[in-house]
């Protein structure tokens, strides 16, 4: 792999404010975002690219690697969850065991929007249509997390999976992305342009504080965590890795675009630290969120943005 890759993404300045955020937890510092603040960012941050990626896709032609793209996406997003619960059950509970298999199988919409940056840097395009591949990738997994939990736990889990599927559909993050999507392919170029301003130009600096505000979080959960055993730790670091790397090289053999199939590599290897919570509070109230959300928030993030990009890179590139 290019070291000279892996040392300008270490240097990149979104980055180095995530890293800050744990220094000032760290540190005991006061600092702090807003949560309205953080909240309106994440908003404007999925606005942003989902209106883009419409943009993008007005211009694309349907071809195969558009179905490709969503068939290795929706598929990785129904087996990765099945693989981990399994991996999972040497050590967890059923609850526990299905709501990381559900977190790991869904996706991470600041990952993908780290990663749309990190294309940027290399001025690498990607597809418009990989952020509908986003948003279609989260429902499945929270779905395959909670029939795993209801197949295997003894007291029956949730009696009814439509409030989960409801939820996934109209989870807020899931539901802006597709609708900005929507209005980024319906309006003309004239139109998009008028509001460019704000979708692309302070885009880079929403980011950056934005990661601060992650690493500040990341900081609180990470040492209690780290505590609770090898077990996940390993896994929150190794099994993503493993996923990305799995996809950039099944992604070859159907997808001809650089940028299409790292996408695809970050999606596989993210792990959902918003949607999945919020479901497993009506899916599986047993789960400890102790567990699965510092594992995808304070260890798979971090290890992707840093050490993951790069690598997946490399790899699509081979």
């Amino acid at each position: 792999m290019n070291t000279d890759l892996l040392f300008e993404n270490l240097t990149n300045p979104a980055l180095l404010f995530f890293i800050l955020g744990i220094l000032a937890v760290r540190v005991k510092s006061d600092l702090e975002i807003p949560k309205s603040s953080s909240q309106f960012i994440a908003l404007y941050l999925l606005f942003s690219i989902g209106f883009k990626g419409g943009q993008e896709l007005a211009h694309s032609e349907f071809s195969l690697d558009i179905v490709s793209a969503f068939i290795i996406g929706v598929t990785s997003a129904i087996v990765i969850p099945i693989i981990t619960y399994f991996i999972m059950r040497l050590q967890l509970s059923v609850e526990n065991a299905g709501a990381v298999a559900a977190a790991y199988g869904s996706v991470s919409a600041v990952t993908f929007v780290t990663a749309v940056s990190f294309l940027e840097m290399q001025s690498i395009a990607f597809s418009g249509h990989m952020v509908a591949v986003m948003a279609f990738m989260e429902a499945p997994a929270i779905i395959v997390g909670v029939i795993l939990i209801r197949r295997f736990s003894t007291s029956g889990g949730p009696k009814k999976l439509s409030p989960i599927i409801h939820h996934s559909i109209t989870n807020g993050s899931v539901f802006l992305i597709l609708g900005s999507l929507v209005i980024g392919w319906s309006a003309s170029d004239a139109q998009a342009a008028g509001i460019e301003p704000f979708t692309t130009d302070i885009f880079k600096g929403f980011l950056a504080v934005f990661l601060l505000d992650m690493g500040i979080t990341s900081g609180r959960k990470l040492g209690d965590f780290l505590k609770s055993g090898k077990f996940t730790t390993a896994f929150a670091i190794l099994f993503p890795i493993f996923n990305g790397c799995v996809v950039s090289l099944l992604s070859a053999g159907f997808i001809a675009e650089t940028g299409d199939r790292f996408m695809l590599a970050v999606l596989a290897a993210s792990a959902s630290y918003i949607a999945v919570p919020a479901a497993m509070k009506i899916a599986a109230p047993k789960a400890n969120p102790g567990i699965f959300l510092p594992m995808a928030l304070a260890v798979t993030f971090p290890v992707n943005i840093t050490i993951g990009l790069p690598v997946y890179l490399w790899m699509v590139s081979l």
